[in-house]
């Protein structure tokens, strides 16, 4: 069995749209257990209207609950040991759950898990990895909010973890990985960026296939299987893409109702834009992972629906299932090992770094 922590009071519709997503899920892996935290006469009532999903639930009252607008530093001073999202992350420290999952507030998440959790040896800042659909199928994308401004050595470290997530989620043995640049060149873009993939180059680390630098377009192509940026650009790559993926969905929409022909068209071709409307659906890849904690927490989009919040409970299923947490463990303390034998690149400082 694999048991998930719940935030229910998290999102933007909280138990009516979180308790009906754990249904959806559970009907998909029927050994998952759930524990609920949230305010009782909002969460209960719903739960009760599904009844499998109540047999395989425990609930636990909360009187406080984090809002989607709290400033991160209020909702860990205020929220700590009393709100549901703090219950549900304490659950994955204390071993009661293995995975929690949250739609609320992303800073005051990120800042209670890496409070409670604390980040693993070696790792001076967590990330945020998302699931990224490609004409390939998926890549992983990283950093994509936790981390603005992330030094050479934070973008190892979050190539390395990324590839421990590809090999958890995609299952490929020697993942290929990229650094989101301007250009391909060797010489064009930050000197972080340039000095992160001089010591990749030099690594030789046998989990992960170092590419080299790769463009926005790439991301979409699928060119490589995990892509690492910082948080900056990586939020905006991701924005942008979702943004896009909506404005077409309306194009396409608008265009099939314009004229006759145009509404005959679209009943004769129906099949495929029902395919393409499920390929282009964000729904399917919700649920952020939060990479290089002691514990492993998802990011679900305040917004979704019961399906988005299903997906989201889907990944950290994957993520429990395929042991996550220890292939991030062993592939840094390989990496950090070889670095500190003198068998790795040091990290060159420049005069402007001091």
């Amino acid at each position: 069995m694999i048991t998930v922590s719940i935030d229910a009071m998290g999102g933007d519709h909280g138990p009516a749209v979180i308790v009906p997503g754990a249904a959806k899920s559970l009907e998909r892996h029927p050994e998952l257990r759930f524990i609920f935290f949230g305010q009782e006469d909002k969460v209960v009532p719903i739960l009760e209207r599904h009844p499998r999903l109540n047999d395989a639930s425990k609930f636990v009252h909360c009187d406080v609950s984090v809002r989607m607008d709290d400033k991160p530093s209020q909702a860990l001073r205020q929220g700590r040991w009393k709100s549901s999202m703090w219950k549900a992350i304490e659950a994955v420290k204390s071993g009661e759950a293995d995975v929690c999952v949250s739609a609320g507030n992303t800073g005051a998440l990120m800042a209670m898990s890496k409070f409670c959790l604390r980040t693993m040896a070696d790792i001076e800042r967590p990330a945020i990895a998302a699931i990224w659909p490609t004409l390939r199928g998926e890549s992983i994308v990283l950093d994509v909010g936790a981390t603005i401004g992330a030094d050479a050595q934070q973008l190892v470290d979050f190539s390395v973890m990324g590839a421990a997530m590809a090999r958890a989620l995609i299952e490929v043995k020697q993942p290929t990985v990229g650094l989101l640049n301007v250009g391909v060149e060797e010489i064009k873009g930050q000197e972080e960026v340039r000095e992160a993939g001089r010591l990749l180059r030099q690594s030789n680390l046998t989990t992960l296939d170092y590419h080299g630098f790769v463009e926005g377009d790439d991301l979409g192509q699928g060119t490589v299987d995990v892509v690492v940026a910082e948080g900056f650009s990586g939020n905006i790559a991701l924005k942008t893409a979702e943004g896009t993926a909506k404005q077409i969905a309306e194009y396409l929409r608008a265009a099939m109702g314009r004229t006759m022909m145009a509404r005959l068209g679209y009943l004769l071709a129906r099949g495929a834009f029902s395919q393409l409307r499920d390929k282009m659906d964000p729904r399917k890849v919700n649920g952020g992972v939060f990479l290089g904690l002691n514990g492993i927490v998802i990011k679900s989009h305040g917004g979704t629906d019961a399906e988005g919040f299903a997906a989201a409970i889907d990944v950290g299923y994957d993520m429990v299932r395929n042991q996550l947490l220890v292939k991030i463990e062993t592939d840094l303390k390989y990496f950090h090992g070889r670095r500190a034998n003198g068998k790795e690149p040091a990290l060159e400082v420049s005069e402007q770094s001091g």
